[in-house]
């Protein structure tokens, strides 16, 4: 059952409008089209000696959400429809949050157009939103990580010696393994956020179900940049469809080492279920901390 939509407009203004409770914003939502799955287009060929046809390829249509709303006297419809022309703007960019029992999620689209009946004495409003990406998107991101530090300072101590470091606080504990299990219905694109703790050379990324690989040339980056990888070092890694990047963070500043990615390299991508990933290195592979980010797809609330 969905229970709220929230919108947030381009200016960053925020509205939650409830269900149940339509008198906290003012809006009555008298129905939504829009929030299923949307019509994917079917790409075949004609064969004109054979039955039926050959199936070439096949797309997801754009998303348009249609937004039935009725005015509330609160303080008075006429401010409730200016109000209405502030949060749903034309031609601009607004996200809809949609909470349900089982999941938060959101999609973002522009207005295409809100038209309310004026001369009506239960004024209503139509607000619909063209929405590129069909998908939406879950709240909050999923975490692997495939380090953890394990602690081992306990009392009583002893410090034998005043000179040399000989209390050890806790263990760094590396797993080049995770199996991620993700529960979206589509395939999504990840983050990998690598820090280096110690020198490492020539990364590789690993999709062990797929046999798909990605690859750091870190003699690239040495020519790139002076260095190989050092301690503090911290490389981003984006697979998302629309926002695929590579950078160094070192010293404060990112740098862009896109061109360091083996050229051969397949965009790794979470699909429905488990999905085990692991990764290797020519040498320091201990000094590396790994995790990976990602959200959850739906293509319907």
């Amino acid at each position: 059952m969905i229970k709220s939509v929230t919108v947030t407009n381009y200016l960053g203004e925020s509205i939650k409008l409830e269900l149940g409770f339509p008198e906290k914003s003012g809006f009555l939502i008298q129905s939504i089209t829009g929030l299923g799955p949307p019509k994917a287009d079917i790409h075949k060929t004609e064969v004109a000696t054979n039955d039926g046809s050959l199936y070439n390829s096949a797309r997801v249509n754009s998303r348009n959400i249609v937004l039935s709303l009725k005015l509330m006297y609160q303080p008075s419809v006429e401010a409730m429809r200016q109000m209405s022309y502030k949060y749903f703007p034309l031609k601009k960019r607004v996200v809809l949050l949609v909470e349900t029992d089982n999941r938060n999620c959101y999609t973002s689209g522009y207005v295409e157009s809100n038209e309310p009946d004026i001369f009506s004495n239960n004024e209503t409003t139509q607000i619909s939103i063209i929405c590129p990406d069909p998908y939406f998107y879950s709240s909050d991101k999923g975490v692997a990580v495939f380090y953890s530090i394990d602690p081992i300072f306990e009392f009583e101590f002893s410090n034998e010696s005043l000179i040399e470091n000989e209390i050890e606080f806790s263990n760094i504990i590396s797993n080049t393994e995770q199996t991620i299990y993700y529960q979206g219905d589509s395939e999504v694109g990840i983050v990998i956020i690598i820090n280096a703790f110690g020198p490492a050379e020539n990364i590789a990324i690993f999709n062990t179900d797929t046999n798909e690989v990605m690859r750091i040339d870190t003699s690239k980056l040495a020519a790139l940049t002076g260095s190989g990888i050092i301690a503090g070092d911290e490389i981003r890694l984006s697979t998302v469809k629309g926002d695929k990047f590579l950078t160094l963070l070192r010293n404060g500043i990112y740098i862009n080492i896109l061109n360091c990615l083996d050229k051969n390299a397949d965009w790794l991508l979470l699909s429905k279920g488990d999905n085990i990933f692991a990764y290797t290195a020519d040498s320091g592979d201990t000094n590396l901390g790994f995790r990976i980010e990602y959200q959850l797809v739906y293509e319907g609330v």
